[in-house]
């Protein structure tokens, strides 16, 4: 088995770690070979886009769709994966995981800090359960060594999701945080570094009481400067900064706890994109609280606050499904304890949020990818699209634990986990 070795202080991942991951790439670290003319057949198939397609064969080849057939055209034609029975939609797109958030040796949270050699590997594994658990993207806003696991997945020598980051974000300290043009010049920064999107924090945490840390002209700046360098901005906001994010045309916010109805108008008049979250973040670290309490940012009043936040984060939800046209993305949060468990996310915000089972589904596929600017590669079955595809033991429509139950994942073609019909895994390269 290959290892992990440290570069520069931070996590350099060049092998794969678990015996699954082994398994799933070629013994010489290269991306799996994609077979060509791949055909998958589906009763039942969601499109991303909130359509429900029925007695489907969809062609991939070189890890791109290339067609949608009925079965008037297929019956009796060759079958590479049978997932008839199951329903089967685009690879889903988590807009706010921390992927290399995990916990130390003590047992206790590091953040996104560590750089040792087994926050290496719990990394590497975070990035495995992700993609078992369905997501074939995720969005990770803010850690300098999410870049080489990023990297590493891209090249093939590890399995997990594609991963966007922020690198380093922009913590609002109010003029501390730096004039106008320091702050352009941090974002120009982050570009340099790699980044795919800029990570603003423009309030205190929710833990702290959620106050506004920047001002309306220094988040001006930070967003303004973004669009030039050809970045999206992710704004951490709660209460009247939603609403200063918003006006500063900044992409998308994430959170927005007691924003106001207005605030949340505001934002689908000009189409920023909201990414709330509905249980599982708080319910983690609740889950997990012993883990997390005396870390930096992690107090006694913070968990009894947590308590109280939960259903002011159902109450948001409830109000922005109601605002006509307002844009709203799937995004978990997940930190240490959660990565694997995303989908839990999606049955808070249908029992507690009152969102409708398929708009959460299409918030994590086409309305995710096109958060993204990624529309026209992911998020939709489509021809022309990315192959990620995935299918689920039961109708999310219908049964929204459904997303527990995923049962065959295949990322840019190449297929890593398939147990649909009780099977041994089959992985790209390997004949079904």
């Amino acid at each position: 088995m290959r290892g992990v070795k440290i570069i520069g202080g931070i996590l350099g991942v060049v092998g794969v770690c678990g015996m699954a991951q082994r398994a799933a790439l070629q013994t010489t670290g290269e991306a799996p070979a994609r077979r060509r003319g791949i055909a998958i057949v589906a009763s039942t198939v969601l499109d991303g886009k909130g359509r429900v397609l029925h007695d489907k064969r969809i062609r991939v080849e070189g890890g791109i769709i290339t067609a949608i057939e009925g079965k008037a055209y297929w019956e009796g034609a060759p079958v590479d994966y049978d997932l008839r029975g199951l329903t089967v939609l685009p690879g889903w797109i988590d807009a706010h995981a921390h992927i290399t958030w995990n916990f130390g040796k003590d047992g206790k949270n590091a953040g996104m800090a560590g750089t040792s050699q087994e926050d290496a590997y719990q990394s590497a594994s975070n990035a495995w359960v992700t993609l078992m658990a369905g997501f074939t993207t995720v969005q990770s806003p803010g850690a300098a060594n999410d870049i080489p696991l990023r990297d590493a997945i891209a090249k093939g020598k590890l399995a997990g999701p594609r991963i966007l980051t922020a690198v380093e974000p922009l913590f609002g300290q109010g003029e501390k945080t730096g004039t106008p043009e320091e702050i352009r010049a941090f974002v120009r920064k982050q570009k340099q570094a790699g980044a795919d999107v800029i990570k603003i924090f423009a309030s205190q945490s929710i833990r702290q009481g959620g106050g506004m840390t920047l001002s309306q002209e220094q988040l001006n700046a930070a967003c303004d400067e973004a669009k030039k360098q050809g970045l999206r901005t992710l704004v951490h906001a709660y209460k009247g900064a939603v609403r200063a994010a918003t006006l500063a045309g900044c992409t998308e916010i994430e959170h927005g706890t007691l924003a106001t109805d207005d605030d949340l108008k505001l934002m689908a008049e000009k189409g920023t994109y909201l990414d709330p979250q509905a249980g599982l973040v708080i319910e983690n670290y609740l889950l997990h609280k012993e883990q997390y309490l005396g870390t930096p940012g992690y107090t006694a009043e913070g968990f009894a606050a947590m308590e109280k936040i939960l259903p002011m984060n159902h109450e948001l939800v409830q109000h922005a499904v109601k605002t006509p046209g307002l844009k709203i993305v799937f995004g978990t949060d997940a930190v240490a304890g959660a990565h694997g468990r995303n989908a839990e996310e999606f049955i808070d915000r249908v029992r507690d949020g009152r969102v409708e089972p398929m708009a959460a589904m299409v918030s994590a596929n086409s309305m995710g990818a096109e958060a993204l600017g990624m529309a026209d590669q992911i998020g939709t079955i489509a021809p022309g699209l990315q192959a990620d595809i995935i299918a689920l033991d039961g109708d999310p429509l219908k049964d929204i634990t459904a997303v527990r139950r995923v049962v065959f994942v295949m990322k840019a073609g190449v297929v890593y986990k398939n147990v649909a019909r009780g099977a041994i895994p089959v992985y790209a390269g390997v004949e079904p």
